[in-house]
């Protein structure tokens, strides 16, 4: 394959991912986060970049409550236990409410819903419910984690004596596991950027500390959101 065919693939793989909206939300919310750790709360260029961004991209969000009310009345995976259900249904719940109430906020940030005052308190019940959400996430992932470990472990008893290592489902758990890991992270990390964005711990958590990790959590979505790399022919 000649550079210009590799550059040709390159580039629309490229094109490929920043048609998808999710994509570009994020790359929006890695600079506001991102301006967010730069201005760490100061007046300036940044927070003003910050503030920007922040509006922009609650256009990517319109009506994507619905894709968790979706989720939220959609029969989960058969033999999931109870409170990892009720844990789940709760996420979508709180999420989709979040995506529900941020509609209004920005209605108001763009001077078409008038009322400050209570645009101010949905906005705070928003979050709440975001902070909600990432910890509702947070223990999901455990729980799964927990289920995965032990599925991967009597495999591994299966296994023994072989080379597991080339055993597909074996190493299809694997990829699984290290996915929810990160989603773990990614959530926790999250609902302390929600901690921040709500000041319930001003001193601690700190607007530059609220920029870091939230830029971290964009940077880990951006991740997610690239395409599964081609599986390798063997001979």
């Amino acid at each position: 394959m000649s550079t210009l065919d590799v550059a040709r693939t390159e580039l629309a793989l490229a094109v490929l991912y920043l048609n998808k909206a999710e994509a570009r939300d994020k790359i929006c919310r890695a600079i506001q986060y991102g301006s967010k750790f730069v201005s760490n709360g100061e007046p300036g260029t940044a927070q003003n970049v910050d503030k920007s961004t922040s509006l922009a991209r609650k256009v990517f969000r319109l009506f994507k409550f619905v894709n968790d009310l979706h989720a939220l009345i959609s029969p989960t995976a058969p033999g999931t236990p109870l409170p990892l259900v009720l844990l789940g249904k709760s996420k979508n719940a709180l999420l989709s409410t979040f995506l529900f109430l941020d509609q209004i906020v920005w209605l108001h940030r763009s001077g078409i819903y008038k009322n400050k005052e209570r645009a101010e308190i949905i906005g705070r019940v928003s979050l709440f419910c975001w902070m909600g959400s990432s910890i509702c996430t947070t223990l999901v992932e455990i729980g799964e984690l927990g289920r995965l470990s032990k599925s991967v472990k009597k495999l591994d008893k299966e296994l023994k004596g072989t080379d597991k290592y080339k055993n597909e489902q074996y190493r299809a758990k694997l990829r699984k596991s290290n996915e929810r890991s990160l989603a773990l992270i990614k959530a926790a990390m999250d609902a302390v950027v929600a901690v921040g964005l709500l000041q319930l711990a001003p001193k601690k958590v700190t607007p530059r500390v609220t920029g870091a990790l939230g830029f971290t959590t964009s940077l880990i979505s951006c991740y997610q959101l690239l395409p599964p790399a081609p599986k390798s022919k063997t001979p």
